[in-house]
This record gives C-alpha cells, sequence and structure tokens, in this order.
C-alpha cells in the first residue's frame, strides 16, 4: 500500500475517533445545562420576553365586593392568571358572554385561575348591590365580582366598552385584550397557555387541558335594528324617538300616536317624563311602537307593570315569545332587570307595540339580536 493512502486512512480514522468523542462531550454538555423534567416547549415558555406588556391596574374605587371581601381578593390574586370581565348586568352583550366565564371558572379554578367580575353600570340602579346579586345568582357566578360604581377600574383599564374581557398572567402582565361577544375558544386556548406558563414558571407538574368548552354561540343576524336609548342623554345625536315632540329634558311631555312608522325608531303614546337615562310613565297607561329588524328582542325596564305585546295589530304569536313571557302575550315586570320579549328562528322586520299598564314604569333600552 502506498504511503499516501495509508496517511489519509490514519488520518480519517483520527477525525472520525475525534467527532465522536466531540459529539459524546456536548451531549453531557446538554444534559448537564438542560432540565430534564421540562420539554423545549415549556422552556420556551418560561423565556418569554415581557417587556412589551403593561401590568394590570389595580382595583381602585370599589363601592362593594360580592362574593368575596377585599382582604380575601388580595390575598386569592396572588400568582394567579387572572381573567378581568368588565361587565354589566341589564346588558345582553355581557349576558350572553356569562356562560362562557361562569364554566371556565368551573373548570380551571382549581388549575390557578382566578376570574373577577369588574360589574361597572351602565344605568343608576346597576350601582345598588342586591339588584347585582339578583344578577349573580340568577347566572349562577361564583366568582368574586366588585363593585365598580364610579367607573374607577374602568378607566384605570382605559376601557370604553360592554363587555371586555382582559386576561393577565400570573406575574400580572396583560396578555390577552377582548372586546364585545365571540372569540370564546381563542380566549379558553389563551386561558390554557397561561396556566401553562404558570405552571412552569412554579414547577408544577400536573396535566395541561386541551378541550375546551362546548356552548353554543349566539348567532346575530347581520342586518338588525340597533340599540335604541330612551333616556335623553343616552341618545343624544342618535335621533331615534320618531315622535315630533322629540325630547324634553326633565319634561313631562303628551306624547301622541304618529302617522307614519319609520324603521328603527320607537313612538310613545301617552304622558311620560324625560329622564336622562330613561323614560318614565306618568300617566295610567301608554304604548311603545317601533318598526324593527331582528330575531331578538330585549327591554331594559324597572318599577311594576304589565307588558302586552302585539305585532301587526295581532296578540304576540306562540312562534315568537320571548323567554320571559309567562302568560299568553303578557309581561309582568318588576324588578330592574332585562327581559326577552321576542325570539324567533330567523330575523324579520315586524311592527310591535307594547301596551303598558302601570305609573311610574320605566323604560332604558331595546337591544336586539
Amino acid at each position: 500500500m502506498k504511503s499516501e493512502i495509508k496517511t489519509a486512512l490514519v488520518l480519517g480514522i483520527i477525525i472520525v475517533t475525534g467527532v465522536g468523542i466531540m459529539s459524546l462531550v456536548f451531549a453531557l454538555f446538554d444534559e448537564e445545562i438542560k432540565p430534564t423534567n421540562i420539554p423545549t416547549d415549556e422552556i420556551s415558555l418560561a423565556k418569554i420576553d415581557k417587556s412589551s406588556f403593561k401590568m394590570a391596574p389595580d382595583l381602585v374605587g370599589i363601592a362593594h365586593h360580592l362574593n368575596t371581601t377585599p382582604e380575601e381578593l388580595r390575598e386569592e390574586i396572588k400568582g394567579k392568571v387572572v381573567l378581568y370581565d368588565i361587565w354589566t348586568y341589564s346588558c345582553i352583550n355581557c349576558v350572553r358572554t356569562l356562560p362562557y366565564i361562569t364554566a371556565w371558572d368551573d373548570k380551571y379554578s382549581d388549575q390557578g385561575l382566578l376570574v373577577i367580575g369588574i360589574h361597572s353600570p351602565e344605568f343608576e340602579f346597576e350601582k345598588n348591590p342586591e339588584n347585582v346579586q339578583m344578577a349573580i345568582d340568577k347566572h349562577g357566578i361564583n366568582y368574586p365580582v366588585v363593585l365598580d360604581n364610579n367607573m374607577e377600574t374602568w378607566k384605570a383599564f382605559e376601557n370604553r366598552y360592554w363587555p371586555r374581557k382582559y386576561i393577565a398572567d400570573h406575574e400580572g402582565y396583560l396578555r390577552y385584550d377582548h372586546i364585545g361577544e365571540g372569540g370564546y375558544q381563542e380566549t379558553e386556548k389563551i386561558i390554557q397557555q397561561l396556566l401553562k406558563e404558570r405552571d412552569v414558571s412554579l414547577g408544577i407538574q400536573v396535566a395541561s387541558a386541551t378541550t375546551l368548552v362546548d356552548i353554543n354561540e349566539f348567532e346575530h343576524t347581520m342586518f338588525r335594528t340597533p340599540e335604541l336609548y330612551f333616556g335623553y342623554k343616552f341618545a343624544q345625536n342618535r335621533n331615534q324617538l320618531g315622535n315630533d315632540e322629540g325630547f324634553q329634558p326633565e319634561r313631562t311631555v303628551t306624547y301622541s300616536e304618529p302617522d307614519n312608522i319609520d324603521l328603527h325608531k320607537f313612538y310613545l303614546t301617552g304622558d311620560w317624563k324625560n329622564h336622562e337615562d330613561s323614560m318614565e310613565l306618568v300617566s295610567e297607561t301608554g304604548s311603545i311602537k317601533l318598526l324593527y329588524n331582528a330575531k331578538e328582542v330585549n327591554i331594559v325596564t324597572d318599577k311594576d307593570a304589565e307588558l302586552e305585546i302585539f305585532l301587526e295589530g295581532e296578540p304576540l304569536p306562540e312562534q315568537y315569545l320571548g323567554t320571559d313571557i309567562t302568560l299568553g302575550n303578557t309581561l309582568t315586570v318588576s324588578d330592574p332587570n332585562i327581559y326577552n320579549i321576542i325570539t324567533s328562528e330567523d330575523s324579520s322586520s315586524h311592527i310591535m307595540e307594547i301596551k303598558i299598564t302601570g305609573r311610574e314604569f320605566q323604560i332604558f333600552t331595546f337591544t336586539f339580536g
């Protein structure tokens, strides 16, 4: 064998042996610096750069604590993934989100999730803790609810919407923000991700949830009547009252039967006092008429009254009966609350009339779905 070939073989053996030794050294080195009980993806979770995230603001200006005390809440929030739900109980959009939020509370509270309902009222009656407690009981809310009656926490979050969900990680950084209804699967996946981050950070070994809450989501119609406000302050610049008499702040006005009905406007008959957030029936009887397009109609009212509902001049048909109507086409209202008066499978246009018996009855808003 020529000397050149022998030299090449020797060098090849030396190189192969050297590569093998170096591979073994690097393998041993990797075993020393990489935690054996944390997969690579969890290492990346533990090293997230949070410099661009804001910290969740403190809960400030809280008038009442329900389902908790200030002391309990301060302790409970430490080291938790926190879902802040800004809501108010007469808001139909807020109400539609509650089944998901209560389900997440049931599913994840033992895994490190804390839900805090921040109740920021739209109307004056929603500042009453007894009224909010009534809504808490109705919707099966077991998590803490704080009454942000002066909207100070609302402002601390720089919020402008109902409902709105913020999620903070276990270190208090705001990692997610969702406005309005929908996005439920996305929101739950964020909860799962942040709980997993918490587990990695605290060295907790638990099986991560992968399934999602399965609840039928309300399907909105593309073309529907917008929310109609009865208070002159809330309805400002909206032109939703169709009567010629119009809004007259803090005055009692006798409204006359209109000659024509326009879509997306409401019309009154009877004597009504104009408040900044509502209309109050001063006469013994009165009525409200409107031409709407939707598959669902809800009203927010206060004080005792009986409301007879008609469509196209006929008593409300059975296929349109709202969930809160219990007798024929009549709805009896008492507590300040939101009531569903019409529910149907498909969106359609109708002239609806509500004949009201009950002095001092107040109506705040119509909402549609």
